[in-house]
């Protein structure tokens, strides 16, 4: 899912710290920087909330 870059947006995943990143999930291999699903995870990799115009959320993520 995309999510465009509001200021609600960043506020609440602040406020709740909210985990949504490829390094965050359980379907992350360190080693080699790729799901180990075989999605592509480019846009959900080391994301800063300042930098992005908006935000992918991966339907298959699992909190580590």
């Amino acid at each position: 899912m995309r999510f465009p870059r509001t200021a609600r947006v960043v506020g609440e995943a602040r406020k709740f710290n909210l985990a949504f990143t490829c390094e965050r999930c359980a379907h992350f291999d360190p080693p080699s920087g790729r799901c180990a699903s075989g999605y592509p995870n480019q846009e959900h990799r080391d994301v800063h909330l300042d930098e992005r115009e908006a935000f992918v959320f991966c339907k298959e993520f699992e909190l580590a």
